[in-house]
């Protein structure tokens, strides 16, 4: 089926802004399907499986259709439980952020029934209710419903399971004819199409189909983090597995924008891709991703829809997806070709529910492990390193630098010492470790700190060329620069203290004319 954008549909502005703002680029099929025959007024019975959509795609028709100058009940959403009314207000208001003028109140059980009265009392447009509470509310004469034009019965089958039948029915006998109903049910059974042909008039039926998922090369795992700590555990686990390539998905193209920023101040090779940038700004950057000029590539579901990639080694859900299906299409970037692959996802707070859900959709275990400390980061990089020792020696041709190390053994030095001495400079070398560097002894000016780069005159370098990618990629002026002494090889630059460790964190791995940068501060002269 055509995927439809957003702003296609014929809803008020202020819907179309709450969309954006909740990252939504695109109609899920549920949606494509479903709201069109709401807005037209239509009946409708929708089957499908939880997470794909079914919220908003009754929620935005009928948020849009809420006569404003009115404060009576307008609309009623009935639900199984406590959590999923819940789940459906929460949706609703996010729909509704941009009109004050709309009221929506859940009403369930386990809740004090007094505070309810009070809210009904000052005025509700919306309800979304468990039916025993609502029925409750109307022996109590605490709402009316004549002026009620919508209804939606959600997860139907689940409420016929629980024994609501004859809870659904004493409501929808007290709700004017002339209504609107929408029913959404995982399965058709004899009982829901009873209860459809009873209360429903010509219902547009509108089925999306469960797709699985296949994605038997992918571990998949999550992470539990509070928001703040995303960026810091993602950057630990990119340094702990060194993927040739990775994804970093997220909900909106604000977070997408955010994230590049941080990861590019961190030194990492990273680009967007999301809806806003044109169709030549896209291509530069997959030509970027696809010759590894850039190893991670943060993107939006839609922005990254036909991507084909087979070196993508990670996937991972900075966000989790608010469509289950989007989880599938993500993590179905990575274990392609043959190959294994690995999807993480960050889960922080109710997210923990969302993942449940797609576990339940996708029919597959994904495990929760704990967070990676420093000392895990470490410890994966001795032993990768260790590895390509391992690799480097069954492939011999180390006559000319097993003579380099007899000299130190014939200076009185273990071999074994030589090796931890190795191993501890490799390690070091890639953890610049900006908040304990010493800048005291770099033989620059006072006030100046002097620092290498592995780039000089053979790679085609200018002092120009220096000036111009710290101007551009730090706080620095190009008057601020100091003294810049190009060699063949290498370059010394000197730079305000204040500014070094900006400089040492932005510029590590950088490109400048297609190099990746080495930066560290100089031994002194």
């Amino acid at each position: 089926m055509e995927k439809l954008q957003f702003n296609t549909f014929n809803i008020s502005a202020e819907i179309k802004r709450a969309i954006n703002d909740m990252g939504f680029e695109e109609a899920s099929p549920i949606q494509a399907q479903a709201i069109p025959h709401l807005i037209e007024g239509k009946d409708i019975i929708g089957q499908s499986q939880t997470g794909t959509g079914k919220t908003s795609a009754f929620g935005i028709p009928l948020i849009d259709a809420i006569d404003l100058t009115s404060k009576k009940i307008q609309a009623v959403i009935l639900c199984p439980t406590r959590e999923l009314a819940i789940q459906v207000a929460q949706e609703f208001k996010k729909l509704a952020q941009y009109i004050p003028q709309i009221e929506i109140l859940p009403i369930y059980g386990g809740q004090p029934i007094e505070r309810q009265f009070k809210a009904l009392k000052k005025g509700v447009q919306i309800i979304i209710g468990t039916p025993g509470r609502v029925m409750d509310h109307i022996n109590r004469k605490s709402i009316n419903l004549n002026k009620v034009t919508k209804v939606v019965l959600d997860e139907a089958d689940e409420m016929l399971d629980m024994g609501f039948r004859e809870d659904i029915e004493f409501i929808l006998q007290r709700i004017p004819t002339n209504r609107q109903t929408a029913l959404f049910s995982a399965t058709m059974s004899r009982e829901i199409l009873d209860l459809s042909k009873m209360y429903l008039t010509n219902p547009k039926f509108v089925k999306i189909t469960h797709k699985e998922l296949t994605v038997p090369n992918t571990e998949q795992v999550y992470f539990e983090v509070k928001e703040k700590e995303k960026t810091e555990i993602l950057s630990r686990l990119i340094d702990m597995y060194n993927p040739k390539l990775s994804m970093v998905f997220c909900n909106t193209k604000k977070r997408v924008d955010e994230l590049v920023d941080t990861l590019q101040t961190r030194g990492y090779l990273a680009d967007s891709l999301h809806g806003d940038l044109k169709q030549s700004q896209r291509e530069r950057v997959m030509s970027k991703f696809r010759k590894h000029t850039i190893d991670i590539l943060v993107a939006t579901d839609v922005a990254a829809r036909g991507i084909d990639v087979d070196d993508i080694e990670i996937v991972f859900n900075y966000d989790i997806p608010h469509d289950e299906e989007y989880y599938v299409h993500r993590i179905g970037r990575t274990g392609r070709a043959g190959k294994s692959g690995k999807a993480i996802s960050f889960v922080s707070g109710k997210d923990i529910y969302k993942i449940k859900d797609i576990q339940k959709y996708t029919n597959t275990k994904i495990k929760l492990e704990k967070k990676p400390t420093n000392n895990d980061v470490k410890e994966i990089r001795v032993n990768s390193f260790l590895d390509q020792i391992k690799q480097t020696i069954d492939k011999g041709h180390l006559t000319e630098y097993l003579n380099d190390i007899d000299k130190l053994i014939n200076e009185d030095y273990t071999s074994l010492e030589i090796a931890a001495a190795l191993l501890k400079l490799e390690i070091e070398s890639k953890e610049i470790a900006t908040n304990d560097l010493d800048f005291d002894d770099t033989g620059a000016k006072a006030g100046m700190v002097r620092l290498f780069i592995n780039i000089g005159r053979k790679n085609r370098i200018g002092p120009k060329d220096i000036i111009e990618h710290l101007a551009n990629n730090t706080r620095l002026t190009g008057n601020l620069i100091g003294t810049i002494d190009i060699y063949d090889k290498f370059t010394f630059v000197e730079v305000p203290s204040e500014y070094a460790k900006e400089v040492l964190t932005i510029m590590q791995n950088n490109l400048i004319k297609g190099k990746k940068v080495i930066i560290e501060p100089a031994n002194k002269k």
